[in-house]
C-alpha cells in the first residue's frame, strides 16, 4: 500500500492517491475523491503492463468532469424518472440533473464527494462515507463503505455495504471505463464482448428511461449471448441505438443461482487481455462512452467517444419506480450488500 498527494479540491481539501496490489500482476490506483478507480495496471500477453481504464491525473479534473470516470456511484446509480421516488408511501424529490430526471444521484452523489479511508492493507482498501437524511433527497441517515481488493486470482473485487436508519433505496455501482489495449489506445470496436443476458430493458427515448419491458435480445444489435466485436452492430439502423448514440442500455442477467457468478467476458485480440465480470446483481449496463468529446485524461491523452466501454452492475434503471422490475428497497437497520469482481487474464 502506498499513498501520495493527488491535489487539492476547490474547497481546499487535500485528496490522496492510493495503490493496492496483489504483488503478482495487478496494480490498482484509487483516490478518496469519489472512491474512484484511477488506474488498473495488468500485464498483456507479452508481459508488458497496460493501464486499462480511463482517468485523470489530479483531483481537480475529477471535480470538473461529467463522465464519472472510475467513480463509486450512489446512493442510486443510473436514472430515476421525474427525479422522485416513493418509499413507504412518502414521495421524495431528488435533484433533476439529466433533463427532468435524476442521474447517478445528482451533483451531490457519492462520486462528487471526498470519502474517508476506513481500513487499508497492501492488497485492499475500504472507503467510508456518511450521507445525511435527505442530503441527496433520499430518506435516512446512511453509512456506506466500499472495499476494493486485488485478489490472488488477478481480480479487482468491489464490495459494497450500506445501512440507514430509515427505509430507503441503495443501488450502487462502479463507473470504470475500460480499454483492454490501454487507456490511450482509441476505439474499442475490435474488443469482443459476451454477456449472459437473453433480455435487455429498452428505453422510451433519448432520455434513457426504460419502458418497463424486458425484451429479448435475439435478432437485435443487443444480442451478446455469443462473443462478438463491440463495433459489429453499434452503427446499425436501430431505434434503441439511435436513442443512446450507441450502447447505453441495461441487460437482464440470466442468473443461475443467488450469489456472485460470471456474467460477462470482454477480450482484446490486440493485447490478449481478457476481463471477466462476476457479480450478484440482476442487471448490467453496457455503455460505450458515447458522449466523451476531447476529454483530457492521464498524461494529456485526449479521450473521445467509443474509446472505452463500461460494464456497470446494478438493479435495473428506474427500478425504484417501475413495478415490472425488482425494486431496490432496504429496510431501516438492514444492510445493503453487493459485490462485483473484474478478473483479468491473458490468452
Amino acid at each position: 500500500m502506498s499513498k501520495k498527494a493527488f491535489g487539492t479540491t476547490s474547497k481546499g481539501v487535500e485528496a490522496s492517491l492510493y495503490e493496492i496490489s496483489n504483488g503478482s500482476g495487478v496494480r490498482v490506483f484509487l483516490t478518496d475523491y469519489g472512491a474512484s478507480v484511477v488506474s488498473i495496471f495488468v500485464k498483456d500477453r507479452d508481459g508488458n503492463e497496460r493501464d486499462v481504464i480511463l482517468g485523470y491525473d489530479n483531483v481537480k479534473s475529477y471535480e470538473k468532469e461529467y463522465c464519472y470516470f472510475g467513480a463509486t456511484v450512489g446512493r442510486y446509480a443510473n436514472r430515476i424518472s421525474d427525479a422522485k421516488v416513493n418509499i413507504d408511501g412518502v414521495e421524495y424529490k431528488l435533484e433533476a440533473n439529466d433533463n427532468e430526471n435524476s442521474l447517478h444521484s445528482g451533483s451531490n452523489g457519492f462520486s462528487k464527494r471526498l470519502w474517508t479511508v476506513k481500513e487499508q492493507k497492501a492488497d485492499e482498501i475500504t472507503f467510508e462515507i456518511e450521507d445525511a437524511d435527505l442530503e441527496q433527497g433520499f430518506p435516512g441517515n446512511a453509512v456506506v463503505d466500499v472495499t476494493f481488493k486485488v485478489t490472488g486470482e488477478n481480480a479487482l473485487a468491489i464490495i459494497y455495504n450500506a445501512k440507514a436508519d430509515k427505509t430507503t433505496t441503495f443501488n450502487m455501482t462502479n463507473h470504470s471505463y475500460f480499454n483492454l489495449n490501454g487507456h490511450a489506445s482509441g476505439s474499442v470496436y475490435t474488443h469482443t464482448l459476451q454477456i449472459n443476458a437473453e433480455h435487455y430493458t429498452p428505453v422510451k427515448d433519448s432520455k434513457a428511461i426504460p419502458t418497463g419491458e424486458i425484451a429479448p435480445v435475439e435478432g437485435t444489435p443487443f444480442d451478446f449471448t455469443e462473443a462478438k466485436p463491440i463495433g459489429r452492430d453499434i452503427e446499425a439502423n436501430d431505434t434503441q441505438l439511435h436513442y443512446g448514440s450507441g450502447y447505453d442500455h441495461n441487460f437482464a442477467i440470466d442468473k443461475t443461482a443467488p450469489g456472485v457468478e460470471k456474467v460477462a467476458t470482454a477480450y482484446s485480440p490486440e493485447s490478449g487481455i481478457q476481463m471477466e465480470v462476476y457479480t450478484d446483481c440482476v442487471g448490467i449496463q453496457l455503455y460505450t462512452a458515447n458522449f466523451i468529446v476531447g476529454q483530457e485524461g492521464k498524461g494529456g491523452v485526449k479521450y473521445n467517444n467509443r474509446d472505452a466501454f463500461c460494464l456497470e452492475t446494478q438493479f435495473y434503471p428506474n427500478s425504484i419506480n417501475e413495478t415490472n422490475f425488482s425494486t431496490p428497497v432496504t429496510k431501516a437497520g438492514d444492510t445493503y450488500h453487493t459485490e462485483t469482481d473484474y478478473k483479468f487474464s491473458v490468452r
